[in-house]
């Protein structure tokens, strides 16, 4: 077969492009917020593959094989919550009936999240049929765990409550077995007068070298909240649902009680966990003013929390911001914060060879309302929305259909019946 001259210049063209093309997704003229590396500004992001290639100023479009003008929003690492409920039960007519949880890969890319940690929604018993059905099939969502430590999981408040079946070694050799996907210990609950539940969970923490989230329970005298974070959990351990209400977190005067900052100097990370009854302003507004921000921002998701006032990750993102704490820093707690605080370091940024989980969130103004568990309401001028998310490279939400074209103009194969 002969070629013309003009033909074989088109191919060696287009091999040239082809060969120019290195990457797969190119994100133009996003504001770039990576608090773990110290960037804040204007800056393109390639991706090649599932891995982030480049962070750079003017990256040539015709590098890429699909660009996308993402100018006007902001590009943050792919959103972490650190405090969900995914384990869908399938056993009607069992202990297992009636559960809330929600499926990861339906809830999570809408929001911007692209790693959700469930906390001990499950124990021991049950981690296998929840990896089996769950964690490893979720496709969209990174699925990490905490597990209860009561070995039967978070059936009822009834059922954790028994002290017999907190089992330490096997709930560690759980965890060591699984342990790139398990990544803490759970106390939840615990309406006794005693730290049985917490003492139970560090013990667990220690012998898998994992850290160890608290939902305190029950608020008691003979079981003050400030023995737990000054002498209970130790350094990296969590207290989450920190802004429930009565948690003696401030004075008659609304004045920071000063233990917080001395549990904050030992290590105590303090994580929102929003949830359905776990939020009051009159705990969040006052402290955020004082500037004792969250560690972590969390959304404790599950069924009623979502349809609630908690509504979603960047919901509860946008609360903390129209409080007062700054956009940057509200990332910070929201990606690199969290993976730190999970030990897995590698997450939560956007940097060259870094998984390419990927948020594109817009910052809308206007006048927006926001309420608390209870129904007491702020405003404020701002709101966080998920434009599009990209998880390992992907592009598994697209709010605006900025990956799309124009479908007169594109060359696309639509069915002819």
């Amino acid at each position: 077969m002969r070629f013309s001259r003009f033909t074989i210049v088109l191919i060696l063209a287009a091999g040239a492009l082809a060969q120019a093309q290195t990457y797969d997704v190119l994100l133009k003229g996003g504001h770039v917020i990576d608090p773990k590396n110290d960037v804040d500004g204007v800056l393109d992001v390639a991706v090649r593959g599932d891995r982030i290639a480049a962070v750079e100023a003017n990256i040539s479009a015709d590098r890429a094989k699909k660009v996308i003008d993402v100018s006007g929003l902001y590009v943050t690492p792919g959103l972490l919550d650190i405090h969900t409920h995914f384990y869908i039960q399938s056993a009607p007519g069992t202990i297992y009936e009636g559960e809330t949880s929600v499926d990861p890969d339906t809830t999570c890319p809408r929001t911007c999240v692209t790693t959700g940690v469930d906390v001990g929604t499950v124990g021991w018993r049950a981690f296998p049929d929840f990896r089996r059905r769950i964690i490893d099939p979720s496709k969209k969502t990174r699925v990490l765990a905490m597990l209860n430590i009561v070995g039967i999981g978070m059936i009822n408040n009834e059922v954790e409550q028994n002290p017999v079946d907190m089992e330490p070694e096997k709930t560690a050799e759980m965890a060591k077995k699984h342990a790139d996907v398990v990544v803490g210990i759970k106390s939840a609950h615990w309406r006794q007068a005693d730290f049985t539940s917490v003492e139970k969970a560090v013990e667990a923490g220690e012998l898998a070298d994992i850290p160890v989230m608290v939902d305190f329970g029950s608020f008691l005298p003979e079981r003050p909240y400030q023995t737990m974070v000054l002498h209970k959990l130790r350094p990296g351990d969590m207290s989450t649902h920190f802004y429930r209400w009565p948690a003696p977190l401030m004075d008659e005067n609304e004045k920071k009680l000063p233990y917080l900052d001395v549990a904050r100097k030992r290590g105590i990370k303090f994580d929102v966990g929003h949830g359905a009854g776990s939020f009051y302003f009159r705990q969040a507004e006052p402290l955020v003013k004082q500037g004792f921000w969250p560690d972590s921002i969390s959304t404790d998701l599950h069924l009623n929390s979502h349809n609630g006032a908690m509504i979603d990750m960047v919901t509860v993102m946008s609360k903390f911001l129209v409080m007062g704490v700054p956009l940057t820093e509200v990332v910070r707690e929201s990606t690199t914060n969290p993976a730190t605080q999970i030990k897995r370091p590698e997450l939560g940024q956007i940097a060259v060879g870094a998984e390419a989980d990927i948020a594109v969130l817009r910052v809308e103004t206007g006048d927006f309302g926001y309420v608390d568990v209870r129904g007491g309401r702020i405003s404020g001028d701002r709101r966080i929305g998920c434009d599009m998310t990209l998880r390992a490279g992907r592009i598994v939400f697209d709010d605006n259909g900025r990956a799309g074209t124009a479908w007169r103009e594109a060359d696309i194969n639509y069915p002819t019946k």
